[in-house]
């Protein structure tokens, strides 16, 4: 099995690059955003590789990272996602964006992805929910209280708090950080006033 390459940009197609190791010009498929990040034509680059063997042909994934590729894999373990969603979802965000989407139960996010209807994005998120944390770099009260908004289980004040924000125009994640830093600071017996006063001077930093 390939697991690297390191070789020329030879040239590059729709959603491949062809990349020349040692004069065998190898295709690989890769995610719109690692194509755009790699050189031109004729310079050096090297890709992390994922290989596909299937009855009538071997298909090769690229990655820039190690873990990008393990995104890749993850994201696989999801019912109804296969490897031409796992790249478009790599195309639209990064990993480290990813993370941070589904640690945060932001749907909305990966829905932006081409391809990916509301439903494939709540069972990325859903089925992702436990693995994502720890991959991720928001505040873990942060992600604690994404779940519970996401039960169903958060107090009262605090949902509508973040309800407010997100009426404001504010996006859920951003909205449900600057309440849970509001939260902090203000202690649990906060009405949602104070809440929302307190989560607008958060945002406003």
């Amino acid at each position: 099995m390939i697991g690297k390459l390191k070789g020329l940009i030879d040239s590059y197609g729709e959603d491949y690059v062809i990349l020349d190791v040692g004069g065998v010009g190898y295709q690989v498929h890769c995610a719109s955003r690692t194509l755009q990040a790699l050189p031109s034509p004729g310079e050096a680059a090297v890709l992390a590789i994922e290989t596909y063997v299937r009855e009538d042909q071997i298909k090769l994934f690229g990655f820039r990272t190690d873990h990008e590729r393990e995104w890749f894999r993850l994201l696989q373990t999801v019912q109804g996602v296969g490897a031409r969603v796992a790249l478009a979802v790599l195309g639209t965000l990064s990993p480290a964006d990813l993370a941070n989407a589904i640690a945060l139960r932001d749907k909305a996010s990966v829905a932006r992805t081409p391809g990916v209807g509301p439903k494939v994005a709540e069972r990325i998120v859903t089925e992702l929910k436990d693995k994502a944390p720890s991959f991720a770099n928001v505040d873990p009260a942060v992600v604690h209280l994404a779940g519970a908004i996401d039960d169903r289980r958060a107090p009262g004040p605090v949902a509508d708090a973040i309800s407010a924000l997100v009426n404001l125009g504010y996006g859920q994640p951003q909205a449900a950080a600057a309440v849970a830093a509001a939260s902090r600071s203000a202690g649990e017996t906060a009405e949602t006033a104070q809440l929302i006063r307190l989560g607008l001077k958060e945002l406003a930093r």
